[in-house]
């Protein structure tokens, strides 16, 4: 929303006394807050500013007396309070969150949703449209300071889906404003450190814990919570058991009534092995062949049994999580008992060989299977975090690899008839730009001159404007009443003149006039019937002919030459005996030169017709 600079941005004016207390009164009672937090996050001083985004969405910022944006709405009319990553910083138990690998965080600055698959961690009880924060992922009990503010594009139910494993994909949350945004750098306090990570308080040590305090308990990775809505039989796959000597069933956490983790009792995790033995039925053991059996008790318990056991537990005394779920905290204290026990309920046969117990024979047919209600699992914990990490991993390698490369960088400059629309844009006519750098200023300055078209808002009236008009229309051309966005752009950009800059680790940058130009690696027929590989067009990429030729001698085990391209008396052109594209290729890109600027081509079969 906010990756572009804010346009018609109006002057800030002073929020009169009576405006405050009724926006603080709002913002109270919208989130729950106490009046002494809602004085912390709607401080005395306040300013408002009005805006509109690149996308022509219209706004009003609410700043603190230092410039520091506190919230904002978006929408005409609208009268929604949306707290920014300033708010969240200071109070960060406002908003629901989710977690995500630190790779993806700078994707979402630059302006990209939160897809599913990028969720590690997330509160409970989310529904569309509902706002969240986004942080950066910490093991339990961890959590990042908030870095985003979106609204969820799915429910909860959805998220949950794919804790458990499922390939669900879409976006998760409609990113709405990020740290390091347009609308963070308004404020003063931009260039302020990212606060560390903290702990989530558990209610034991913090008397008093409010409804708010929920939102920050984390579903997903190794704790996690009840589902919205489903109680104690979504979390342990069945009914839940009776606390001892009550008589009565441990009622499911709400959303006001925040989970602890807490020790279970022998009855707890005796239910929580049958829950595992249940979903190991639906599951693993559903399609197991009759010649798989008979299976050793040590066999059976490792395979199918731990990893299917609760990834958390709901037990009398609240939430605990799987570490606890151990054969020697049950009631049954050793595997053959318990396997005894489930093969009476009629789960399972035995067979007792030489003082080992021995599974001949599963029941996934029986009644209490197919009451199971599946439960999220051990193994499925490990393999999404597994899968999160390696998924990390990899983006890490690309961004180092994408170090290691050779940056090449297309710019232009001012030139002609697109000299007089800079300078009215109150641009400096000597510098060199990027197309980002061009995009924006040509959005900035066709906002400020309201130059949109009312009807069709993808079309510029570039005939309102004389410097506009000028740089966009071709010699001998009519000047255009109105014009495509993209085709305005474009036109802009050919008609200035193109320059562009080479970048090496450990080399100074090199700006050269002119468009960058493609490594050209072309296979050709020469004396006779001999393939011979070409290589030229290296130079802007700051690479040398003579080094070039001798890896290649030695990588090849193949002649090499360096002679003057034709027609160019200071460029050359490196030859290698052979068809050797390939190596040459991974030679290249070993280098640091980017796939996309190599262009290769065999013409050795032409040559042959």
């Amino acid at each position: 929303m906010f990756k572009k600079p804010l346009a018609d941005l109006k002057t800030s004016a002073p929020l009169r006394s009576s405006d405050r207390r009724k926006l603080k009164q709002r913002v109270v009672e919208t989130y729950s807050l106490s009046p002494e937090v809602g004085d912390l996050l709607v401080p005395e001083g306040l300013l408002t500013q009005k805006f509109s985004t690149h996308v022509n969405e219209h706004g009003v910022a609410y700043l603190s007396s230092e410039s520091d944006p506190l919230w904002f709405t978006l929408g005409k009319g609208s009268d929604e309070l949306i707290p920014t990553v300033y708010t969240l910083w200071k109070y960060p138990e406002l908003l629901p969150f989710l977690s995500t690998p630190s790779a993806v965080v700078p994707k979402l600055i630059g302006g990209a949703d939160l897809m599913i698959p990028g969720v590690v961690q997330h509160s409970p009880f989310l529904h569309p449209n509902q706002l969240v924060s986004i942080t950066q992922y910490h093991s339990y009990p961890k959590l990042g300071p908030p870095l985003a503010v979106g609204r969820m594009a799915v429910s909860n139910d959805v998220l949950n889906r794919s804790d458990r494993g499922d390939d669900v994909k879409g976006k998760a949350v409609h990113v709405l404003h990020t740290w390091k945004d347009h609308l963070w750098d308004m404020g003063n306090g931009r260039k302020m450190d990212v606060p560390a990570p903290r702990e989530v308080v558990e209610r034991e040590q913090a008397e008093g814990a409010t409804e708010n305090d929920a939102k920050q308990q984390p579903v997903g990775g190794i704790q996690e919570q009840i589902e919205d809505g489903t109680g104690a039989e979504d979390i342990l796959g069945g009914t839940q058991p009776e606390a001892s000597g009550s008589g009565t069933q441990t009622q499911p956490a709400t959303d006001a009534a925040r989970p602890v983790m807490t020790t279970l009792t022998p009855e707890d995790v005796s239910h929580c092995l049958r829950s595992a033995l249940l979903q190991a039925l639906q599951t693993t053991l559903k399609s197991l062949p009759p010649p798989s059996f008979p299976i050793p008790a040590s066999t059976f318990w490792s395979t199918y049994i731990l990893p299917s056991r609760p990834a958390y537990a709901l037990g009398t005394n609240g939430l605990s999580d799987s570490n606890q779920i151990d054969i020697k905290h049950s009631t049954h204290k050793t595997v053959k008992t318990f396997l005894k026990a489930m093969a009476k309920e009629g789960l399972l046969k035995l067979k007792e060989s030489k003082g080992d117990v021995l599974v001949t024979a599963v029941y996934p047919a029986h009644p209490a299977v197919g009451s199971h209600r599946p439960h999220r699992t051990v193994q499925s914990v490990g393999a999404q975090r597994e899968k999160a990490e390696e998924r990390e991993r990899k983006e890490k390698e690309a961004e180092e690899k994408k170090k290691g490369e050779i940056q090449v960088i297309e710019l232009w400059k001012p030139h002609g008839s697109t000299v007089a629309w800079f300078v009215a844009a109150g641009k400096d006519t000597s510098s060199l730009y990027t197309m980002p750098d061009i995009r924006e200023i040509f959005n900035t300055y066709v906002s400020s001159k309201k130059l949109i078209n009312v009807q069709e808002q993808q079309y510029i009236n570039v005939g309102e404007d004389p410097a506009l008009a000028s740089a966009v229309s071709a010699k001998n051309e009519d000047i255009p009443e109105f014009m495509k966005r993209e085709e305005t752009l474009k036109r802009i950009r050919d008609h200035m003149q193109p320059w562009h800059e080479t970048r090496v680790v450990g080399s100074d940058a090199v700006r050269k006039k002119g468009h960058v130009r493609p490594i050209f690696v072309t296979v050709k027929i020469r004396q006779g019937r001999k393939a011979a590989t070409l290589i030229s067009g290296f130079e802007p990429y700051l690479l040398q002919a003579e080094e070039l030729a001798e890896e290649l001698r030695k990588l090849c085990a193949s002649a090499t030459s360096v002679t003057p391209l034709p027609g160019k008396s200071s460029d050359l052109e490196v030859m290698v005996q052979g068809k050797q594209i390939k190596a040459v290729t991974d030679l290249l890109i070993s280098k640091g030169v980017p796939k996309k600027w190599i262009e290769v081509a065999d013409l050795s079969d032409a040559k042959k017709k």
